[in-house]
C-alpha cells in the first residue's frame, strides 16, 4: 500500500483577518493551530503534506509556516486559482470568493496516487483524530464500490458563541455508515437551543446538539480526484449559473452524490474531542486556554518544535 498523505485546505486562509500576516498564534511561541494539526498528524505517523494555497499568501504562508514545518515532514504546496476551470469556462467577472473545498481538493489532481486525509487549516480535530485517520487509510482500498471515510464530530463539540458556522449534518447507521450529508452554511446557538436557516434568516429550524457532523476531516482513495474532475463542469453548468459570484462546489456534496448513487461508502469514525477553530477572531480567548490545558495535561510539550523532533 502507498503511504497516506495529509492535505491540508489553506487557501482560505487569512480570508477573515485581513491576510495571513494577522493570523493570530494560540501559544505564547508563535504556533497556530496548524501547528498542532500538523505536530499530531506527524506522531500519527503521516509522513507528506500537501498544503493547498493561494498564490497570493504563498510567500507569507512558506515564510510563516511551510519552511518550519518542512524540517519535521515532507512539504508540498498546489495552488487553488479561480481560473483552475475545464476547457470553455472562464471565472465569472467580480467572482473573488474560491471555488470551495471541491474544487479545492480538485487542484491536487496529478500530485497524488494513494490514500490521502483531508482537513482544514484553521480547525483543531484532536490527537486521537488523526491516529484513526492515519490507521484507517494504512487499509484503504477500493473495490466494487468507493472506500472512504470522516471523523465525525458532536454538533455540541463544534460551535462558537461568537457567531453562526457551517456544519455537514450527518445521518450515521448503527452500523456506522455515513447515510447521508446535509451541507447547512448557517447554524448558530440560539439560547439554549441550536438552529440552522438556509433563507437567510427568514425561518430558523432547530436542530440537536447530539447530531453528528462533519468538520472536514476526510480519508480518500484517489478515486475521489477524478470523481470531483467529472463533476465540477456539471456544478458551473448550473449551480455557478445560478450564483455566479458565490456559488461553491462542497465536497460533502460530491460524497452525499456518491453515497446517493450507491457508487461509495463511508465509514464514520466517531471523535469525542471537542474541535476548536478561530472563525471569529473573538474565538481565539477559547483556543488559548484549550491549547494551554492541553499542554498542562502532557498531550504537548510546552516547546512544540524542538530539535528532538526533528525527521531523520
Amino acid at each position: 500500500m502507498k503511504e497516506p498523505v495529509l492535505v491540508i485546505m489553506a487557501a482560505g486562509m487569512g480570508s477573515r483577518y485581513g491576510g495571513l500576516k494577522q493570523m493570530d498564534p494560540v501559544d505564547q511561541h508563535g504556533n497556530l493551530i496548524i501547528d498542532f494539526s500538523i505536530y499530531d498528524a506527524i506522531k500519527a505517523g503521516f509522513k507528506k503534506v500537501i498544503f493547498i494555497i493561494k498564490h497570493e499568501i504563498a510567500e507569507d504562508f512558506k515564510s510563516v509556516i511551510g519552511n518550519r514545518i518542512a524540517k519535521y515532514i515532507d512539504v508540498e504546496y498546489v495552488y487553488q486559482t479561480l481560473d483552475n476551470l475545464p476547457e470553455g469556462f472562464m471565472a465569472p467577472e467580480g467572482r473573488v470568493k474560491p471555488w470551495g473545498t471541491g474544487h479545492a481538493v480538485l487542484s491536487c489532481l496529478g500530485k497524488i496516487n494513494g490514500p490521502f486525509a483531508v482537513i482544514n487549516a484553521d480547525d483543531y480535530y484532536g490527537r486521537r483524530a488523526y491516529s484513526m485517520v492515519y490507521h484507517w487509510l494504512k487499509n484503504a482500498e477500493d473495490d466494487h464500490l468507493y472506500r472512504y471515510m470522516m471523523v465525525g464530530y458532536l454538533l455540541a463539540n463544534t460551535l462558537t458563541e461568537n457567531g453562526h458556522v457551517a456544519r455537514g449534518i450527518c445521518q450515521v447507521t448503527p452500523d456506522s455508515m455515513l447515510e447521508n450529508i446535509d451541507e447547512r452554511t448557517h447554524i448558530e446557538k440560539r439560547g439554549e437551543v441550536v438552529v440552522y436557516t438556509e433563507d437567510d434568516g427568514k425561518t430558523w429550524v432547530e436542530v440537536s446538539e447530539d447530531s453528528m457532523v462533519s468538520m472536514n476531516m476526510w480519508g480518500f482513495t484517489n478515486s475521489i480526484l477524478n470523481e470531483l474532475k467529472n463533476r465540477f463542469q456539471v456544478f458551473l453548468e448550473k449551480e455557478a449559473v445560478r450564483d455566479p459570484l458565490k456559488a461553491e462546489y462542497f465536497l460533502p456534496s460530491i460524497v452525499q452524490e456518491l453515497l446517493e448513487e450507491r457508487k461509495a461508502i463511508v465509514q464514520v469514525l466517531k471523535s469525542e474531542d471537542k474541535w476548536y477553530g478561530v472563525t471569529y477572531k473573538e474565538d481565539k480567548e477559547d483556543v488559548v486556554a484549550a491549547i494551554k490545558k492541553l499542554k498542562a495535561d502532557g498531550l504537548y510539550p510546552e516547546i512544540l518544535w524542538e530539535d528532538k523532533n526533528r525527521r531523520n
